[in-house]
């Protein structure tokens, strides 16, 4: 497909890499593609960053036909600039298209166009240690009418911010409240899709628990309210006597490309690992009785995120001592070096740009 540029006029001045946030500064350009029912993709287009028109009755606007997926490119020593498991983000935004009745695209033309525009903005790609170029690929309805159906016209964008270390201070492990009230999503529903109501939804419970002195929740399912399911806004692992144990994936929980790289480095490694249920009460015995010997949430944003203490029921109960385990910190490396190209890809997941 082509695609036609148009240039900003005026370019902006890369940031300081110090005062790099999260999705807080954004580059020059972002790129729109249009979708009708029976003519399909058209108009794709690399333009200036910015805010664009949208219809008062969008039906993104109304019925929250929206998703999204989020991804980085890492400017590695010799200066080039690499994407991670590229390919994973783009199946897994198709699978969320599936599950909204919005228009999938084809994974040959999604992979040209992601490449072409972060080839196109690279040099917004910072080089500073622990800096990346977010990647901010979305989709939502664009129906122009208030009728409740499937999408017959879609919008798709990517947007792209440098940002800096998740972690200002280094990886410090974090409290966890148990969340035993509200739920992240229920089988059946949209808990596999990447989409913005699944994140509106779990506000309300990631306020109180940080009303409370915690950094985010840990997530029980939505119908025997007994089994784990995610951290904050991320998967979940533990290592209990020996054995890592991570929820399966059964409709409810985002299949995270974290999640998926941890598991393939730590069975690389030898380590057991078993995606099956984790019921709250098999956590909270191992917790008792100190087999639970780490635990971590993973994601793009921030890699592994160490837990070094969960509240249940008013309990308190402390991982690992407080510190961040040696798994934990070895999934870490492995995952960084790879994606800064610190380490040798072994298991072919980075893709050069240019």
């Amino acid at each position: 497909m082509e695609i036609r540029i148009e240039r900003a006029a005026q370019l902006k001045a890369k940031p300081d890499p110090s005062t790099l946030g999260f999705g807080k500064i954004f580059t020059d350009h972002m790129f729109i593609m249009e979708y009708e029912a029976g003519k399909g993709w058209y108009d794709a287009r690399i333009v200036p960053f910015g805010p664009f028109p949208i219809h008062p009755a969008s039906t993104a606007l109304h019925y929250g036909s929206e998703i999204f997926e989020g991804l980085k490119a890492y400017r590695r020593a010799d200066g080039k600039v690499q994407m991670f498991r590229p390919i994973e983000n783009i199946r897994r935004m198709n699978n969320s298209a599936e599950r909204l009745c919005l228009p999938q695209i084809p994974e040959d033309l999604a992979m040209e166009i992601l490449t072409t525009f972060v080839d196109y903005e690279k040099d917004w790609t910072p080089s500073a240690p622990g800096t990346s170029l977010y990647l901010r690929p979305f989709m939502f309805g664009n129906d122009e009418t208030l009728g409740v159906h499937a999408v017959h016209h879609a919008t798709y964008m990517i947007i792209a911010s440098p940002v800096g270390s998740y972690y200002k201070e280094g990886i410090n492990p974090v409290k966890i409240m148990i969340e035993a009230e509200d739920v992240r999503a229920v089988r059946g529903g949209t808990g596999y899709a990447k989409c913005g109501g699944n994140y509106a939804a779990s506000n309300r419970a990631g306020q109180k628990a940080e009303q409370k002195g915690y950094a985010q929740v840990l997530w029980l399912d939505g119908v025997e309210r007994k089994y784990i399911e995610e951290v904050g806004a991320m998967n979940v692992m533990f290592k209990i006597n020996g054995e890592i144990v991570t929820p399966a994936l059964t409709g409810s929980i985002l299949p995270g490309i974290t999640r998926k790289s941890c598991i393939e480095v730590l069975k690389s490694k030898g380590f057991k690992v078993s995606e099956r249920l984790l019921s709250i009460d098999e956590l909270a015995q191992a917790m008792a009785d100190g087999t639970l010997e780490e635990a971590w949430g993973c994601g793009t944003a921030a890699v592994v995120s160490p837990i070094g203490e969960l509240c249940y029921k008013d309990q308190i109960f402390t991982v690992n001592g407080g510190k961040i385990g040696e798994v934990t910190q070895m999934l870490y490396d492995t995952l960084t070096g790879i994606q800064w190209g610190k380490l040798e890809d072994s298991f072919g997941w980075t893709q050069l740009i240019g």
